[in-house]
């Protein structure tokens, strides 16, 4: 497992604890540009689905974010879709991905 700064250890707890309270597939949280975290599962209904990270980057803009430092995505299936957190973040947010378990990917 890579190293994690103590904050982003802290978004994988918050996804992790996520996964746990709805028992989705998928967890995941965010950190905006003032430290403010956001912690998401995954959407899905007939009349709209979102992804966790895709959730959590709709809370931080409705919250009034700027911009984000980081993400974390853990579950879910196959590459994810990361437009939404480099539109808000830009191309060098750190993004870290794992398992459902909170496994980080190396």
């Amino acid at each position: 497992m890579p190293e994690l700064s103590t904050e982003d250890q802290k978004l994988v707890t918050l996804a992790r604890a996520t996964i746990a309270r709805t028992g989705s597939p998928e967890g995941a949280a965010v950190r905006d540009l003032d430290g403010r975290t956001y912690a998401a599962a995954r959407v899905a209904l007939d009349s709209l689905t979102l992804t966790a990270l895709e959730v959590c980057v709709a809370m931080a803009l409705s919250s009034g974010a700027k911009g984000l430092e980081a993400a974390v995505r853990l579950g879910g299936e196959g590459e994810p879709d990361l437009r939404a957190v480099h539109e808000v973040g830009g191309g060098d947010v750190v993004v870290h991905l794992g398992d459902a378990r909170g496994q980080i990917d190396g």
